[in-house]
């Protein structure tokens, strides 16, 4: 979508369908170089790394990409209003802290599908608290989204820490439904998280580019003034957008949870630097209004084939970081010149 500000909010809200389908076109051939950039990163680390494009290889890349794309997926509807939300790594830690305090509650020799139900949902529910009072701050206030979800990013570590004196809480052995969400697979072949990624990407795509509110988004992220003129209800859509990003970090934690067999209140941290990472470099704008759930997709992709090809390349992990700030420096820089 790559010059939405030059629709008018009034447009969007009554954007018929093949409107849609022609911006879409566009995006695809946005994301052209995007894609073409994956295969010449895998090429590279093909050439170098042995059995880097082996199935076996390839599934673990898709599974470690799982919970950052499922957090970038989140981020990219914030960042489309013109906001941000820095707080999905500590929702991370708390959601997957919260589910694990749960499930070591009640007797602990015997697995309760009631057990695995309370986790699941009073993961949930702090992660969407959380969402809530970002929501409403970001509407009802005139403070930024930065400084608001800095602020819940602070709480929800803190509160994480709280559980079990900032010490790691194991998931029971017994637990093996919850730690199937993280370690299982689906037909012995592909991983669990992966099927969730998979899932949460359909749902953001239809919701993103064929319904309403979608629509709304890019209207507001366009031209925030105009689309409160034209009747666009800018406090609940802002509401429900970050109520949707706490949600997609829960899910997301619970997942992380899952794979490490225990709660660590100081997981997730710097997590939602690499979800930003991924959205940006998939081409979402932070002005607002322009990116799609493709690119984002993309993103994550290639930061986690930057990730995976390095370290089997035996790279030192400060230049990994350095080589990973310059993609993102060149990605914006493309961005910034092409909105031109």
């Amino acid at each position: 979508m790559d010059n939405l500000n030059s629709i008018t909010a009034d447009e969007a809200k009554a954007a018929p369908a093949p409107w849609r389908q022609r911006d879409l076109v566009r995006s695809a051939r946005r994301l052209g170089p995007l894609l073409i950039a994956g295969i010449v990163l895998l090429a590279l680390f093909a050439l170098r790394i042995p059995n880097f494009l082996s199935g076996n290889n390839m599934v673990d890349l898709v599974e470690q990409v799982s919970i950052n794309t499922i957090l970038a997926l989140g981020i990219t509807l914030t960042i489309l209003i013109g906001g941000i939300d820095l707080s999905v790594g500590a929702v991370v830690a708390l959601a997957g802290t919260v589910a694990a305090y749960i499930l070591t509650q009640g007797d602990p020799q015997q697995q309760s599908v009631l057990r695995f139900v309370a986790a699941v949902a009073g993961a949930l529910c702090i992660a969407l608290a959380i969402g809530s009072v970002n929501g409403v701050c970001a509407a009802r206030t005139r403070m930024p989204p930065f400084i608001i979800t800095l602020g819940t990013m602070l709480i929800a570590r803190g509160a994480a820490k709280r559980f079990n004196e900032a010490q790691p809480i194991a998931i029971p052995d017994h637990e093996s439904a919850f730690l199937w969400l993280g370690t299982g697979r689906v037909f012995d072949t592909v991983p669990v998280p992966v099927v969730v990624m998979l899932a949460v990407f359909v749902v953001s795509a239809v919701l993103l580019h064929r319904t309403r509110f979608g629509q709304h988004l890019y209207a507001i992220g366009g031209n925030r003034e105009a689309a409160r003129y034209t009747g666009i209800a800018l406090g609940k859509i802002e509401v429900i957008v970050y109520l949707i990003s706490a949600g997609f970090a829960g899910l997301a934690g619970m997942i992380h949870t899952s794979r490490l067999y225990a709660a660590e209140p100081g997981s997730g941290a710097g997590f939602e630097l690499d979800a930003i990472a991924a959205a940006v470099v998939g081409g979402v704008s932070f002005t607002g209004g322009v990116g799609t759930v493709f690119g984002t997709l993309l993103g994550a992709m290639i930061i986690g084939i930057l990730s995976k090809g390095l370290n089997q390349a035996g790279i030192h992990f400060s230049y990994q970081e350095i080589i990973k700030g310059v993609v993102i420096l060149a990605a914006v820089y493309v961005d910034v010149r092409a909105r031109r």
